[in-house]
C-alpha cells in the first residue's frame, strides 16, 4: 500500500509541514515495500519480520524526535501522522516512559510472549550478561534496547 492510499484514508488534506516530512516518510514507505516483498528463504519464520520491525521503529522514531525532542512538527501534523497510521502510537507511548527510552518494539515487553513470563532478553541491561555472547531478541532481531 503506497504513502498515497494512506493519506487518502484518512480524508482530509495534510497539514502545514508535510511537505518537510513527505520525502523522508515516501522513503520509509519505499523501504516497507521492499522489505515485505523480500524473499523469506533460508531465514526462519521470525527473522522474516525483523526488517518490518526495524522500519516501523525508525519510522516511528523519526516522528516522535520531530516533535518530542526538536519540536520541529506540530501537534496537528503529528496527530495527523497517527490517523494516517504512518507511526505505531504505542511505541511513541512506550518511549515517553522512564525505562523505555530506547525500546525496539511492543513485542519485547510482552510477558505473554515468553517463555517464563519477563521481558525479552534484550530489555537485559548489557553490564548484566556475558560480554563475550551475542544476544538477538526473536522477535525483532535488536540487539540489546535497554542501554
Amino acid at each position: 500500500m503506497s504513502l498515497n492510499v494512506k493519506l487518502r484514508r484518512v480524508r482530509r488534506k495534510p497539514p502545514e509541514g508535510w511537505d518537510s516530512i513527505e520525502s523522508t516518510m515516501e522513503e520509509f514507505e519505499q523501504k516497507m515495500r521492499d522489505a515485505e516483498t523480500e524473499t523469506h528463504e533460508g531465514k526462519r519464520k521470525s527473522e522474516a519480520v525483523w526488517p518490518i520491525f526495524r522500519i516501523n521503529h525508525q519510522r516511528s522514531r523519526y516522528i516522535y524526535d520531530l516533535y518530542y525532542k526538536k519540536e520541529e512538527i506540530s501537534k496537528e501534523l503529528y496527530d495527523f501522522c497517527v490517523d494516517a497510521k504512518l507511526v505505531d502510537p504505542q511505541l511513541i507511548a512506550k518511549w515517553k516512559k522512564q525505562g523505555y527510552e530506547n525500546l525496539c518494539c511492543l513485542r519485547c515487553v510482552q510477558v505473554r510472549d515468553t517463555n517464563f513470563g519477563t521481558n525479552c532478553v534484550c530489555r537485559v541491561p548489557r553490564s548484566k550478561i556475558d560480554a563475550e555472547r551475542v544476544i538477538e531478541c526473536i522477535h525483532c532481531g535488536c540487539r540489546g534496547c535497554s542501554g
